[in-house]
């Protein structure tokens, strides 16, 4: 639909690496998602493994892990690893479509941010997928979907332009969804253009 020339692309770890090192990262944050943050101190997901595909750097891992969870990141990029390892963090390099695969049922909630947006678009219920067979039944979905726009007219990404509409159709396949809703602490260049659902694993 709106998947461009660079779509083929983002399915290469030498894609982002090139990213990383030229500084075209601009999705880094430099620190946890502010959203995560209050999550965690406002309506926590129960203790347990915690999924965290696409993580880059680590950030959102490492913040987990300080608030006593088993948080596991993925990422496929060399770049990205090496740097998480570098501040401390223990991120594993995999591509994150063979995750379903290798940990099956094997976690209690995942958080999603920037990786449905950054895989090719024509991926992303293949992506869906893989998140519902990583957790177990009654695990927790807690995602922010950035960025929500029309995709008519968008820039090329990443990261591609995202739809609610889509995300609704695309969730209830696997899970139940419990909220969703426009979150008011997104950082400044990203208000209201993030979703922040949770839901259920079916």
């Amino acid at each position: 639909m709106y998947q461009n020339s660079v779509g083929h692309e983002v399915d290469s770890a030498k894609f982002w690496d090139s990213l990383y090192v030229s500084g075209g990262d601009g999705w880094e944050l430099g620190g946890p998602a502010p959203v995560l943050a209050r999550i965690l101190e406002e309506s926590p997901p129960a203790t347990g493994r915690i999924a965290v595909p696409g993580c880059g750097r680590g950030h959102d891992v490492a913040l987990l892990a300080s608030r006593g969870y088993d948080a596991t990141g993925f990422d496929f990029s060399d770049e990205a690893v090496a740097e998480a390892s570098r501040r401390g963090t223990t991120v594993l390099k995999r591509d994150v479509f063979g995750l379903g695969e290798e940990f099956p049922g094997a976690f209690d909630a995942v958080w999603e941010y920037t990786c449905f947006c950054a895989i090719a678009p024509a991926r992303r219920e293949e992506y869906v997928e893989v998140l519902a067979e990583i957790l177990r039944r009654g695990g927790e979905l807690i995602a922010l979907f950035y960025p929500l726009r029309d995709p008519k007219g968008a820039k090329e990404g990443p990261p591609f332009p995202v739809r609610r509409a889509e995300v609704e159709k695309m969730l209830t396949k696997h899970f139940r969804v419990v909220s969703m809703a426009v979150p008011a602490d997104s950082i400044e260049r990203r208000k209201g253009h993030e979703l922040l659902v949770r839901a259920i694993r079916a």
